[in-house]
């Protein structure tokens, strides 16, 4: 992959947290949508395949606290355990996209974006049963909150986010991993 100069990747991931405070924003008429559509992911996860872990980390953290410094949500409640998943969607991301070379473009980005959604929602719900809701949580209401709930925003982050990093690519505005 050709590399991104610095300044493009902080402009980048400056547009993503942006992204993050505006995004929920778009949502917010409707109940429960932070849960159901998950808004804040996108911006995270297409960071971290397109600038790397450390920027998609830092964009899952920055993000997060932003808004809900800018528009209280999410709630401070439930904020530790967002900067958490959202971290690590960022920093996972970008790890696999860098590491996995399938020559295959499609195959990297499906299998970077799962690898980081699991691994995401895995630790976050670790931290809550271990940390922030010690002894309050259930494998079945874990299971509920971070898949079922959220499956529609899990479809829409697996169809939009591709779709972004090839327009992007074939728009020539970030470097091509493969060149074909």
């Amino acid at each position: 992959m050709n590399k991104m100069s610095v300044i493009k990747k902080s402009i980048v991931t400056a547009v993503c947290i942006a992204l993050c405070v505006v995004l929920p924003q778009a949502f917010h008429a409707i109940p429960n949508a932070g849960s159901i559509y998950c808004p804040m992911h996108i911006p995270v996860l297409l960071c971290g395949l397109l600038c790397g872990w450390q920027y998609g980390a830092f964009c899952g953290i920055a993000g997060t606290l932003l808004s809900s410094l800018f528009t209280g949500m999410p709630p401070v409640a439930i904020l530790p355990q967002m900067i958490i998943e959202l971290c690590i969607y960022g920093l996972i991301a970008g790890l696999m996209m860098k590491l996995i070379k399938t020559k295959n473009l499609y195959a990297d980005l499906y299998i970077s974006l799962i690898l980081a959604m699991l691994s995401g929602r895995i630790i976050a719900g670790a931290a809550k049963a271990l940390i922030f809701a010690r002894g309050e949580i259930t494998i079945a209401a874990w299971a509920t909150s971070y898949f079922v709930t959220a499956l529609p925003g899990i479809i829409i982050q697996l169809v939009l986010i591709p779709a972004i990093v090839f327009a992007l690519m074939k728009a020539n505005l970030v470097p091509k991993k493969y060149n074909s």
